[in-house]
């Protein structure tokens, strides 16, 4: 298994913002779903060292989040919700910049590659604070996969793109779950049923569901996973 969690909780003060839960993920996409306020993003912040745990533990690519914590981030390619980017940098010499964090040597060819598949070809020479916000989002993704990890940790990627945008995004996610672990965290319900192959859904700090895709639908009658999220997430 890629990813391994086993009994994570997360304390702050008298809230228990994340409530032991368990949970693995191989490769392919696994979308990560909750309403606002539920553990998303907590969880995901620990698994990429961003934050300890309180209880518990888990594992990423075989590496301790606690006692490994350099390797799991070697690991990982993570785009988080706010999406941090540069925005005095060109979108190229931002490329540059994370090749260097990564200490990749003779990053040329990868940084083209990555432009070309995150669709950046025509923006690449200007500053990313004249890019829209759709824009902004693929730079985000194409540093976050710009060292090859084996894991992508991505929370609301397509916030922001248009229709066509969305559906390029939809697609090299698509083709990134051929080969890595991509967990993939939205409110979006038809990109979940559009690139994912297993679906987790959190509420209140706690796992209310942990299933395929078909296995969600076959337990609730084939009701749409739009009313399955609704009726879970309201008990």
């Amino acid at each position: 298994m890629s990813i391994l969690v086993e009994s994570l909780t997360k304390v702050y003060g008298a809230q228990k913002a994340v409530d032991s839960i368990s949970f693995s993920a191989k490769p392919g996409v696994l979308g990560f779903l909750g309403p606002n306020g539920a553990g998303k993003s907590t969880t995901m912040r620990i698994l990429t060292c961003f934050i300890p745990q309180t209880n518990g533990k888990a594992s990423v690519c075989g590496y301790d989040i606690e006692k490994q914590p350099l390797e799991v981030k070697r690991s990982i390619g993570y785009l988080p919700e706010s999406n941090p980017l540069y925005l005095d940098m060109y979108v190229k010499e931002s490329m540059a910049f994370i090749a260097g964090i990564h200490q990749m040597g003779s990053p040329q060819k990868r940084i083209a590659e990555v432009i070309e598949q995150t669709g950046l070809g025509p923006e690449q020479h200007k500053k990313i604070g004249q890019l829209s916000k759709g824009y902004r989002q693929r730079v985000g993704l194409a540093q976050a996969i710009l060292h090859n990890p084996e894991v992508l940790i991505l929370d609301e990627p397509t916030s922001g793109l248009d229709p066509n945008q969305l559906i390029g995004i939809r697609q090299l996610i698509l083709d990134l779950g051929k080969t890595k672990t991509v967990i993939l965290s939205t409110h979006i319900m038809q990109e979940v049923e559009a690139v994912c192959d297993h679906v987790i859904i959190i509420n209140k700090g706690k796992i209310v569901a942990d299933d395929t895709l078909s296995g969600l639908r076959d337990k609730n009658k084939g009701i749409t996973l739009e009313n399955i999220f609704i009726t879970l997430t309201n008990a």
